[in-house]
């Protein structure tokens, strides 16, 4: 229809560019529009007075811009309106189909005329593509999967490849034809790309040789009932026995209202399960999910959406993430300037733990400390370190009822340092020489504090206070007594009240309040910031002993709100040697890339180090990997290596410095094959739409295919010539001055000035 009107396709005018033909300067033209309209304005406004009341102001202006718009198109044919616009030539130039060959193409979506396969869909739409290609250009078919591959026959792949890497197939047929006049691409595929997208690279590799991609889409856009998780968010390393948090999203179609139960499992094993209300259709949806990490090992942790009924695809439903959980206990220095309850009572509630060790140093005279939890005499011998290598042997620190001054300058870099080069975590607690009592206001650490401290004395008062959640606490691992959100919050609410409390200021930018107290107006009790590498917490008081003391015998609150505080502060501090994957979870592809950063015992870089990783893989596989600095990053190092079969793989990193081991990390990863074409089965209409609006391609429906080798000619890639279309001759232009003559009748009819 749009050609019987305007003599050409579509493409001629979005991609051609627009001329006059006549001898005649264009702005000879202008100016005589100008004219022509400004002498119609001038006659309307002479004629105006007689004319009326037959003809009102608005009616003469309309008639006036119809002859006005008559005369300007009259005017512009004159001038003789032409497009130019790029062509291939015929026969010169390749076209390369590619189909997708991926399992996801053999799903058979239901229709009007009942269930066909997307490949079968695909081999109709080659049917009414190629020979009308075949006519004008040389074709060349190409089998697209995790690679591109060419076909000497169209019919020689059968949708059963284990994932679709659009982005990798389309860089390397552009690498490949090079030196080959490609004039486009015609995709054939319904989007599931496997590798996450089409990369800024690849646009730009198609934009260079100016060549479009035309698409056509196959399957449903949307699924009539699924339930599909899309991300699992979770740490990739853990202590043993702690508990863990995971934030799964996912999106539903045709269960809007329902629920559902999600589980946590390690192999047959149910970690934890909760039930989730479903939103509406296509909506995403995340949840937070508590589990115990258990035992030592490398645990392979699934996250399931149990299936509903009528589901069309259970195979989505699901995915595993690595966890790394160690055994290692993580080491705590405890300083505290007095003897009080609450110091026993942490001690009490770490015994139970046996993934933290509390070191403490109990200052008991003026001159006098009690050790306890030391590893040998030595240790803490000369109080509190004045070394950063004895200092940085500690994944924390807490600082309890003590003054700023009982550290010296040195000491006071050091907890600096401690937190923000060796990224350990630091709590400071409330007590009679804490906080602003303690002068820490005034002091060089001021900045470590997570609240801008009041800097003056009587801020801690013994004096009764209640507490309760905010909203980041009701959602933070540390503050989870119940796993139950509603339940949690109104435990804290009935915990007993505390018998003291103490001023910590306002909080900073950043910092986050997870608990506050009630003690004649509202305070912030609990709060935590990031601080360089590592994190700060205040805890304003020091009267938390009493939830153990007034709660029920066997009231577990006290100590578990204590062992998962600890945890939080101790369990991310990096080791000298930190090995990093940007992902664990390799999908259909076996690229391994890992960062080590290596350190010496001060947590400086070690730039002269040597780093290799020894990697277990399936079927015995061992493999050692010596791993390569990073250029302009000191003490970083890289390793690209290929898992080439899917499986679970372990790489043990060591580094060394001469015959001096600086220390190891163990890393985790998974190749997985096949799984990736479970997820997103719904046509990916917008990525395949972006591509060809990106490249200057279109996306075609099925039902306009015959268009296609046609339109597919207006390309600047491969050999192309720029033809000259005229437009005076459409049959538009002679509607619209046929249109323009008539309204301008009619009116003056109507309206009784013929």
């Amino acid at each position: 229809m749009f050609e019987f009107f305007f003599k050409y396709p579509i493409p001629v005018f979005t991609k051609g560019k627009f001329i006059l033909l006549g001898a005649w300067p264009g702005w000879l033209l202008v100016l005589l529009a100008v004219l022509s309209a400004a002498g119609l304005a001038w006659l309307i406004w002479r004629q105006l007075p007689q004319a009326a009341p037959r003809l009102r102001n608005w009616r003469a202006w309309l008639i006036g811009g119809l002859e006005a718009a008559m005369i300007a198109l009259l005017l512009l044919l004159l001038w003789e309106p032409a497009i130019t616009v790029a062509e291939l030539k015929s026969q010169q130039n390749i076209i390369a189909v590619l189909v997708d060959d991926s399992r996801s193409m053999s799903i058979a979506d239901a229709g009007a005329d009942g269930a066909t396969a997307r490949e079968t869909a695909a081999v109709q739409a080659l049917g009414k593509v190629l020979p009308g290609l075949d006519k004008k250009f040389q074709t060349r078919t190409y089998r697209l999967d995790s690679t591109l591959t060419r076909l000497e026959k169209p019919d020689q792949w059968h949708a059963d490849a284990a994932a679709t890497h659009i982005n990798a197939g389309l860089r390397q047929l552009v690498a490949e034809t090079s030196d080959l006049p490609v004039g486009a691409v015609v995709l054939l595929t319904d989007g599931a790309e496997n590798s996450g997208g089409i990369d800024l690279e690849t646009i730009n590799a198609l934009h260079n040789r100016r060549l479009p991609v035309h698409t056509i889409g196959f399957g449903k856009e949307k699924a009539a009932h699924d339930l599909e998780i899309d991300d699992a968010v979770v740490a990739a390393k853990a202590m043993a026995d702690s508990r863990m948090s995971a934030t799964v999203s996912f999106h539903q179609h045709g269960y809007a209202g329902q629920k559902a139960a999600l589980d946590v499992k390690d192999g047959d094993k149910l970690l934890a399960t909760r039930e989730v209300a479903l939103d509406r259709d296509g909506v995403d949806q995340s949840e937070t999910v508590f589990f115990n990490a258990g035992d030592a090992g490398v645990k392979s942790v699934a996250f399931v959406l149990e299936p509903l009924p009528g589901e069309e695809n259970t195979a989505n439903n699901a995915v595993t993430r690595l966890v790394d959980v160690s055994a290692e206990p993580r080491r705590i220095l405890y300083v505290e300037g007095e003897p009080r309850w609450e110091f026993k009572f942490i001690r009490r509630a770490e015994e139970e733990d046996k993934g933290v060790q509390i070191v403490s140093m109990l200052r008991t005279t003026e001159n006098k400390i009690y050790r306890q939890g030391i590893a040998d005499p030595s240790e803490l011998a000369e109080g509190f370190p004045a070394k950063a290598e004895d200092l940085f042997k500690y994944q924390a620190i807490i600082l309890g009822s003590v003054e700023a001054d009982y550290f010296t300058p040195v000491q006071q870099e050091l907890l600096r340092e401690f937190v923000d080069k060796r990224g350990g975590g630091l709590l400071f607690l409330g007590g009679r020489f804490a906080l602003g009592d303690g002068g820490w206001a005034s002091s060089s650490l001021a900045d470590l504090f997570p609240t801008f401290l009041p800097n003056q004395k009587g801020t801690f008062h013994r004096e009764s206070a209640t507490v309760q959640l905010t909203a980041a606490g009701a959602e933070s691992p540390i503050t989870r007594l119940l796993d139950d959100r509603a339940a949690n919050i109104d435990r804290w609410r009935k915990l007993p009240y505390l018998n003291d409390y103490q001023d910590p200021g306002a909080p900073k930018p950043g910092a986050t309040v997870l608990a506050q107290m009630m003690a004649g107006h509202t305070m912030p009790l609990l709060v935590t910031q990031s601080y360089g590498r590592g994190k700060t917490a205040l805890l304003a008081t020091s009267g938390t002993w009493r939830w153990q003391m007034s709660s029920q015998l066997n009231d577990p609150s006290h100590d578990l709100f204590w062992q998962q505080l600890l945890r939080w502060l101790a369990k991310d501090s990096p080791g000298q040697v930190t090995a990093t994957m940007p992902q664990q979870t390799l999908m259909d592809e076996g690229h391994v890339q890992m960062t080590v950063v290596a350190r010496d015992k001060e947590f400086t870089p070690a730039a002269d180090a040597h780093i290799s990783a020894h990697v277990i893989g399936p079927d015995d596989l061992s493999a050692m990997v010596d791993l390569t600095p990073v250029p302009n990053t000191p003490g970083t190092y890289a390793m690209d290596w290929t898992a080439e079969k899917p499986g679970s793989y372990v790489a043990e990193v060591t580094a060394s410095r001469g015959n001096d081991e600086l220390g190891k990390d163990v890393v985790s990863f998974r190749r997985e094959d096949g799984v990736a074409e479970n997820f997103h089965t719904e046509q990916n209409r917008e990525l395949l739409e972006k591509l060809s609006d990106e490249t200057g391609g279109r996306y075609w429906e099925q039902s306009q295919l015959d268009r296609l080798p046609k339109e597919i000619s207006y390309s600047e890639a491969g050999i192309s010539v720029r033809d000259t279309k005229e437009l005076w001759d459409m049959p538009a232009v002679f509607l619209a001055l046929l249109g323009l003559m008539s309204a301008d009748w009619l009116l003056r009819r109507k309206w009784g000035v013929v």
